[in-house]
């Protein structure tokens, strides 16, 4: 049976969960795949501390470099994180000939061309399903399963701190702070947690499924990013009157020649499947112009999870090796370059929720009511709650829900009623699924 070498770049706790699932099902490859896989080195600066997998000794190096240019090792796995020397031990192991596996979605989101092109360059596959939603196979639906399907739409929950955090605001009435302080206590959220709260690990992984998806991958600082860090709890109370949930949303979608790339939290449906994704579990929804909607759901992060992706990414190609053949050397379509352009975000439609601090006075609420109809914003609910600032005397929560409308109509509609005097505060606008 033909051999295939594998070496690892970072024994942290994914790259000690991929080691942990080619030792302890290397039997079972083998069975299914008709190729050996052989785990020949790991490399990491540490290579002391236990990492709860027995690895032999003679595995374990401290010299990346080295196990590149091994004759030994022809699949270089990724498992370092970030965009500094795991960026350049990636191409360097693409020019070596090797073929790459890696979770790295920051890499692939900021540096995806140049490591896509080089990986074409030297006929070389690049594997990257563990990238976005961890244990969730959407990478390989969206390239492979759906390969048939116009793909009109993804909506994706991407996030397991963010969607721990918003389960327990819903759950407990808790404050955002405090939620936060727990999720870091336990392990589900870093201690500085800005990459994931404030929405940009999710951007991340949306670039990713645009190129998929679009053939067209557009840079971080293009995309519209609104994060969790300021959602009050209010919000999340009177979405649930209204039968919503609130969700941070990855949304992909294309509109003619336009495609849409962004992050939101977003009010949805409770009867939509996306809707009972709930604590540290991620999904996504992919809508294909033959399949309609399919759904994806699972653990987006965790040793193992992550892990079990991996793996399955070394199969494919130490399978891809026995048979001769190099699938993904182009990793990522590019028939959408230079035709589809970003949707401008205030050309986007959608529904809108808003909650209004209102004079508590007659026709305050008309000439809200008013100033949103002559943007072109209509209403579809609207309800009035009770106070409970009581610095804010003399004003009264109103929240209201908007049939489809351009954001730059909504935004301009904001602005007027901002400077007609019946508002306490700005207004907060959430967009609706």
């Amino acid at each position: 049976m033909k051999e295939v070498g594998v070496g690892i770049l970072g024994f942290g706790t994914v790259g000690a969960g991929v080691a942990e699932g080619l030792l302890r099902n290397r039997k079972v490859m083998a069975e299914r795949l008709g190729v050996d896989i052989v785990l020949r080195k790991i490399a990491d600066l540490d290579i002391t501390t236990d990492r709860g997998v027995a690895v032999d000794s003679d595995v374990l190096t401290t010299d990346a470099q080295g196990v590149i240019a091994d004759p030994s090792v022809q699949i270089v796995v990724e498992t370092i994180g970030g965009t500094g020397i795991a960026k350049t031990f990636v191409l360097a192991a693409l020019n070596a000939g090797k073929a790459v596996v890696t979770a790295n979605k920051k890499l692939l989101a900021e540096y995806g061309k140049e490591i896509f092109d080089t990986a074409a360059k030297n006929k070389v596959d690049i594997y990257f399903g563990a990238s976005v939603g961890g244990g969730i196979p959407i990478i390989r639906a969206v390239r492979e399963g759906l390969a048939g399907n116009e793909i009109q739409q993804i909506h994706g929950i991407l996030n397991g701190t963010c969607n721990y955090i918003l389960t327990r605001m819903e759950n407990e009435g808790k404050p955002f702070d405090e939620i936060l302080a727990d999720a870091q206590k336990l392990g589900y959220a870093e201690a500085n947690p800005s990459l994931d709260i404030d929405g940009f690990d999710t951007a991340h992984k949306a670039c990713i499924l645009s190129a998929l998806a679009y053939g067209f991958q557009p840079s971080l600082d293009q995309v519209q990013v609104e994060g969790i860090r300021n959602l009050n709890g209010l919000d999340v109370k009177y979405a649930a009157e209204f039968g919503y949930r609130i969700k941070l949303l990855a949304v992909v979608a294309k509109h003619d020649a336009d495609i849409e790339v962004g992050v939101h939290p977003t009010l949805v449906p409770m009867d939509h499947m996306l809707a009972s994704v709930n604590g540290v579990f991620n999904a996504a929804m992919v809508r294909g112009d033959m399949v309609g909607d399919t759904m994806f759901y699972g653990r987006g992060a965790g040793r193992l999870p992550t892990a079990s992706t991996v793996v399955g990414d070394i199969g494919d190609i130490a399978r891809n090796m026995a048979h001769g053949e190099v699938r993904y050397a182009r990793a990522v379509p590019t028939y959408g370059e230079g035709v589809t352009k970003l949707r401008a975000p205030g050309d986007i439609v959608s529904r809108y929720y808003l909650r209004c601090n209102v004079a508590d006075k007659a026709g305050a609420f008309g000439t809200l009511a008013t100033i949103l109809g002559k943007n072109g914003v209509s209403i579809s609910a609207a309800a009035q709650k009770k106070s409970t600032n009581v610095d804010e005397q003399g004003f009264v929560p109103v929240v209201v829900l908007t049939h489809p409308a351009a954001a730059k109509a909504v935004d301009a509609a904001i602005a007027e009623i901002r400077e007609s005097g019946v508002l306490s505060e700005d207004p907060v606008k959430l967009r609706m699924l």
